[in-house]
Formats: structure tokens, C-alpha cells, sequence
């Protein structure tokens, strides 16, 4: 009998409140059966207890590309999960921009099929501006899994108490679904 690996997903996350509860989300995933790495965007560093999350999935959290001849510390994705995901890095990512190490890997994932869940989590204000549909639209059209409901999204300047209606469950969810999915792919590959 041969083991098969668990799937890995890379956890990107973004300069918003809700970043501050990946702790608990990781230590699911982990009880779940993913390998879970995270990886922030620079805004995305201000939010997260990068030590407990290192803790917690045993790698380091990245930030920034490495130097060519250092090796990854990460091993491959077979997912993404963008939690949460930002007005900036929605946009910038539908438009292809790949200006920081989570984009890069985002932009990648696009291009070699992975499957990525992205939760948009813009104030109310921002998702009424004209390029945030456009840029789900792209996004979703490309084959990214995206949880957005206006209706639960925080009003500006909110703080703590506008992360309260992250939709946590529905992201489980879905993560729930692409973990098998993953499973799939990587059974298939040991036959």
C-alpha cells in the first residue's frame, strides 16, 4: 500500500481585516487533510501573526519572490485560496499584473489550470466601482471560484466589526470541494 501525498494550497492573503482570522481557517485545513502554505501580499504582512501561521503549517510565510539561487521553501501548489481578497489585488490580477509574489503565483495558477477560490472583500464603497465587476467578471471567466456577496461586504472604514460577516462557512466550503478535486488529480497520477 502506498501513501498518497496531501494536497497542498497555498493560502494568499491580502491587506484586510478578515486576514487576522486565518489561524483558525489553517488549523481546519490542516485537520482536513491539506498541506497549507501562506503567502501575504505586502499590505497583507500588516494583518496576519506570521510566526503562528508558520507555527501552524510548519513553513515559513512568504512575501516577496526569493533570490534565483535560493531554493523554494514551498513545495507546489495543487491549489489557492485568496482570503481575503482585496480591491487592489482583484483588479490588479484580472488585469495580468504581477507585481508582487502572491500575483505572480496567482497569475500562474490561471495559466496551469490550479483551482483558486478567491473571496473579494472590498468596502461597499470600492465594489461600486466600475473596474471591481469587470475584474470578477475576467477573474470568474478564467475558471477562478469566487465567493462574492455585496450585500455582506463592510461599509468604509468599518474596523473590526465590519470583518464580522466574512462569509468563513461558504469559503469552507468550497475548500471542502476542491480538496476533492485535488484528490482526484493526485490519485490519477499514481495509476
Amino acid at each position: 500500500m502506498t501513501d498518497v501525498r496531501q494536497p497542498v494550497l497555498y493560502v494568499i492573503a491580502c491587506g484586510g481585516r478578515p486576514a487576522g482570522g486565518l489561524p483558525d481557517l489553517v488549523a481546519s485545513l490542516r485537520a482536513g487533510g491539506w498541506t497549507v502554505c501562506v503567502v501575504t501580499t505586502p499590505s497583507g504582512r500588516k494583518f496576519v501573526n506570521r510566526e503562528r501561521l508558520a507555527e501552524l503549517t510548519g513553513y515559513p510565510v512568504r512575501d516577496d519572490y526569493k533570490r534565483p539561487e535560493e531554493p523554494d521553501v514551498l513545495p507546489p501548489a495543487d491549489a489557492m485560496a485568496v482570503v481575503p481578497a482585496t480591491f487592489n489585488t482583484i483588479n490588479k490580477w484580472a488585469g495580468g499584473i504581477s507585481d508582487t509574489l502572491a500575483l505572480g503565483l496567482l497569475n500562474e495558477a490561471i495559466g496551469l489550470g490550479l483551482p483558486v477560490v478567491a473571496v473579494p472583500w472590498p468596502n461597499v464603497a470600492l465594489a461600486k466601482h466600475p473596474a471591481f465587476p469587470l475584474s470578477v467578471e475576467r477573474l470568474t471567466s478564467s475558471g477562478i471560484s469566487v465567493l462574492l456577496d455585496t450585500n455582506r461586504l463592510p461599509q468604509p472604514s468599518s474596523g473590526e466589526p465590519g470583518a464580522a460577516s466574512f462569509p468563513w462557512t461558504e469559503l469552507r466550503s468550497e475548500l471542502k470541494r476542491i480538496y476533492e478535486v485535488c484528490m482526484n488529480r493526485i490519485a490519477s497520477t499514481k495509476n
